[in-house]
């Protein structure tokens, strides 16, 4: 097992950086009823990028997702899903595009949260370092453990809004029986009181 002292922390996060060059990006977009949100990265052959998203608001909480290379040959599409990962590895040198579509709907809009993440490639020599090889193992590492915990954050966010509009529709729901059975037993004392109330002949 491969031991890092403390003091040498700096050193190999600089070392991440110089061995592993990489892009990491996140975003939260608001997508409207009957429209798509596109996103493009230009690559290079053998760079990789994998999107990785999450619905966190909004009608069934699906959406439609497609990634497209250069020439517009579709990679990746999913129909309707709630999250999903894709990964790729360039083939060719140009603008790699991805969609996210709410053309399904026609009233609601919904609220997606992605992360884009990848390796640049970088020749290399046929003999990997141990170091070296580690600390890519490492950057892959932290960024597995950021997009789970991006992705229980909206999860969770999910989850209380869910919680939330349930109790409010309990409280008025009870609220809405109380009304009623108040109004039903009124109803009852009048006309219990009407009907043993002794009438008076003049």
């Amino acid at each position: 097992m491969l031991r890092i002292p403390g003091h040498g922390l700096l050193a190999l996060w600089a070392l991440v950086l110089l061995v592993l060059p990489s892009f990491v990006f996140g975003h939260m977009i608001e997508v409207p009823a009957s429209k798509k949100e596109c996103f493009f990265e230009d690559l290079h052959v053998n760079d990789k990028m994998t999107v990785t998203y999450q619905v966190g608001g909004g009608g069934h909480l699906d959406i439609d997702f497609w990634l497209v290379d250069p020439e517009g040959h579709a990679l990746d599409k999913r129909i309707k899903q709630s999250t999903g990962t894709v990964s790729i590895t360039a083939s060719k040198d140009g603008r790699y595009e991805y969609c996210f579509s709410n053309q399904m709907s026609t009233v609601v809009d919904k609220m997606v949260s992605f992360n884009v993440h990848g390796v640049i490639y970088v020749d290399e020599d046929d003999t990997v370092a141990p170091i070296e090889r580690e600390i890519r193992n490492l950057a892959q590492g932290l960024t597995a453990v950021k997009d789970e915990q991006e992705y229980i954050v909206v999860r969770e966010r999910t989850h209380r809004n869910t919680a939330e509009s349930t109790n409010s529709r309990v409280k008025w729901w009870s609220v809405l029986q109380a009304i009623v059975l108040f109004i039903v037993v009124a109803w009852q004392v009048y006309y219990l009181k009407s009907f043993f109330e002794v009438k008076r002949a003049f």
